[in-house]
C-alpha cells in the first residue's frame, strides 16, 4: 500500500473514532479540526479556544475534536481530507491552498503587504472576503483569516540585508509555486519541503536557509541550527480558516452563527497572541541567533526587485483582483 492510501487509511480510522466520541457525549454534530502546529503556538492555542468556545455557546450540540501537530499529514494531504470530508476543519497557509485555487496565492506575493494594520484592512474587509470566496469551487467555505505574523528569512550564510544577499542560498520554502518563484527571483535555490522536515533539512545541511513567522522559527528551534535572523516582514503569514462545505452546511443557522463568531474570535485571538508572542521571543533569541532588521531603503529596493514575481503572477491571480489588493496596500500599477 502506498503512503498517500495508507495515510487516507488513518485518516478515516481517526475520522470514524471521532466520530464514535461524538455519539456517546451525545453531540448533534462532531468535526475534526486539524492543522500542522504545536499546540503552544499562537495559532495551536487559538485552535484549542475556538473548541471551548463553540462547544460551550453551542450548550453541547457542537463537539470538535483538534488533531494538532500534523497528526493527519501536512498542510496538502490536510486541504485534501477537507475536501474529501475525512476532516472538517483547518488553517492550512494560504499559499498551500493557493496549490487548490490560484488567486489564493495572490497573498504569498513578496513585499505586497507593508504593515499590520495594512493587513487587517486587507484581509478582514471586502478583498479579504472576494478572496475567500475562491474556496467555494473546491468544497470549502472559507470562513476568515487567522494569522502567525510576518514572515522573516534564517541562514547559515550571510545577513540578508539586499537582494543581493540572498544569491546563491538554498532556501527551504513550503509547497508553493509562487514562493519558489519568489526566491529563484532574487537568485536563490529554492527547495520545496514539508514544514515538518525542515529542522532536519537545515541541520543536515540539505539547506542553507528559510523563511517563517517567528513563532514557528522558535517553536521549531529552528534558531538552533541556524546563524542569521532577517527580519524581512516580506509576507503575512496568513491561514485561512476552512471547512468542509458540507460540514457547514449541515448546520442550523443558529449553530453557523455560534462557529461564525468562535471563528472570529479564533481569528483575534491568534493575531494578538502573536505579538504577545513575538516580543517574548525577540528577547529569547538575543545572544542565540545574530539578528539584523532591513532598512526602509532596502525595503524599497525588495519591493521593485519583487515586481518580476507580481508580473509573473498576474494572470493567474487575475489583474482585477491584483488591482483590488494594490489599492487597498498602496502599490501603484
Amino acid at each position: 500500500m502506498n503512503n498517500k492510501l495508507i495515510k487516507t487509511s488513518l485518516v478515516a480510522a481517526v475520522a470514524a473514532a471521532t466520530f464514535g466520541i461524538g455519539q456517546a457525549n451525545a453531540a448533534d454534530y462532531t468535526f475534526t479540526f486539524a492543522h500542522v502546529l504545536i499546540e503552544d503556538t499562537p495559532n495551536g492555542q487559538a485552535a484549542l479556544r475556538f473548541k471551548e468556545e463553540v462547544e460551550e455557546n453551542s450548550d453541547g450540540r457542537i463537539q470538535i475534536d483538534v488533531l494538532p501537530a500534523a497528526q493527519v499529514g501536512g498542510d496538502v494531504e490536510i486541504i485534501e481530507q477537507i475536501q474529501m470530508g475525512l476532516v472538517d476543519i483547518g488553517i492550512p497557509p494560504s499559499a498551500t491552498l493557493g496549490n487548490f485555487e490560484e488567486r489564493l496565492q495572490i497573498l504569498d506575493l513578496p513585499f505586497l503587504i507593508p504593515d499590520y494594520d495594512t493587513m487587517v484592512e486587507l484581509l478582514d474587509g471586502e478583498v479579504g472576503r472576494e478572496i475567500l470566496d475562491t474556496l467555494n469551487d473546491h468544497n470549502m467555505y472559507g470562513v476568515n483569516f487567522w494569522g502567525a505574523g510576518f514572515r522573516h528569512m534564517t541562514n547559515n550564510d550571510r545577513p540578508i540585508e539586499t537582494p543581493e544577499d540572498l544569491d546563491a542560498i538554498r532556501m527551504r520554502t513550503m509547497q508553493a509555486p509562487i514562493i519558489i518563484s519568489t526566491y529563484e527571483n532574487f537568485d536563490a535555490n529554492a527547495t520545496a519541503m514539508a514544514f515538518t522536515e525542515v529542522y532536519n533539512g537545515l541541520q543536515q545541511g540539505v539547506v542553507s536557509g528559510q523563511e517563517n513567522p517567528l513563532a514557528n522559527i522558535y517553536t521549531m528551534r529552528f534558531h538552533e541550527v541556524q546563524d542569521y535572523l532577517s527580519l524581512t516582514n516580506h509576507a503575512y503569514h496568513a491561514y485561512a480558516a476552512v471547512i468542509n462545505t458540507d460540514s457547514w452546511n449541515s448546520l442550523p443557522e443558529d449553530l453557523q452563527e455560534v462557529m461564525r463568531d468562535a471563528f472570529d474570535n479564533g481569528r483575534d485571538a491568534s493575531r494578538q497572541l502573536t505579538l504577545e508572542d513575538e516580543e517574548n521571543i525577540m528577547a529569547s533569541l538575543e545572544g542565540e541567533i545574530e539578528i539584523n532588521e532591513i532598512s526602509a531603503e532596502a525595503r524599497e529596493a525588495f519591493v521593485q526587485a519583487s515586481l518580476p514575481v507580481h508580473e509573473e503572477y498576474e494572470s493567474v491571480v487575475t489583474t482585477e483582483l491584483l488591482h483590488k489588493v494594490y489599492d487597498v496596500v498602496g502599490i501603484e500599477y
